[in-house]
């Protein structure tokens, strides 16, 4: 039975304990008359307990009655318990909801970092293919060339996703923020601001740093797996954007971008 529900059975009952007689009248609504022959208040004797008892008999819970939790909350309302729930409890469970800590702000910005969102966007263009496969061109590629100044149609194009991938991600490369068109571009700009890491032992990258192999290629560091392997995005790759898995000592550095 609903609160509201509950607050008109016991106004109903406070005005029976007010006029006993308004029990056996011929009124509309609140707790039928006693017949004859089975009520003790038509014999004239027993309890009016019994009868207030059955006003509130059809409430569905346990411990005390509905009238009783009512009444004990209009006397009381600091009292922050109902029917067994607390207010906090009762609170929580509002359209469904719990456990909101899980959704708190810090829960959030832990994820929002520059590394995550670096991978989440180099994940979303997996699979985008060269059209036609050897040309360096597509749809795809040529947005990629936007996040690059001077970037060339038709040139090799893994420094040019890096750098789209970066700037969508905000955090674009190069000095002015004008992307790379080759590696060795990456690189420099990389040393110029202390974010160069040439690899060596003991050398583990981060979840979206970019991993360089010499002056020919660029990608993205995904993870690194447990036994050292590297999970890659990489644009031009078998003339795709592709996910890899490359070993420990296959690069030579990489850029930290977070």
């Amino acid at each position: 039975m609903s609160l509201e529900a509950t607050l008109e059975r016991v106004s109903a009952i406070r005005q029976a304990l007010a006029d006993p007689a308004s029990l056996i009248g011929a009124s509309t609504g609140g707790t039928p008359a006693p017949s004859e022959s089975g009520s003790a208040l038509a014999r004239g004797g027993s309890s009016f307990a019994a009868e207030l008892e059955r006003a509130s008999g059809d409430y569905e819970g346990s411990g005390p009655s509905a009238a009783t939790a009512a009444g004990a909350a209009l006397e009381d309302p600091e009292d922050a318990s109902y029917a067994g729930l607390s207010g906090a409890s009762a609170l929580s469970g509002l359209d469904g909801v719990s456990g909101v800590a899980a959704l708190s702000p810090t829960g959030l910005a832990t994820q929002d970092t520059p590394g995550a969102r670096i991978v989440a966007i180099a994940e979303s263009q997996i699979g985008q293919t060269e059209q036609p496969p050897g040309s360096n061109e597509s749809p795809a590629i040529a947005q990629y060339r936007t996040a690059t100044a001077g970037a060339i149609p038709g040139a090799p194009w893994c420094a040019y996703f890096a750098s789209w991938v970066a700037r969508q991600a905000g955090e674009p490369i190069g000095e002015g923020g004008q992307g790379a068109g080759a590696v060795s571009e990456v690189w420099s700009w990389a040393q110029s601001t202390g974010r160069a890491i040439p690899n060596g032992p003991g050398v583990v990258p981060k979840p979206g740093d970019l991993i360089v192999f010499g002056d020919e290629h660029v990608g993205i560091v995904r993870d690194v797996l447990p036994d050292g392997d590297i999970q890659t995005i990489e644009g031009n790759y078998e003339n795709k954007v592709a996910a890899n898995v490359r070993t420990p000592t296959e690069a030579t550095g990489y850029v930290e971008m977070s």
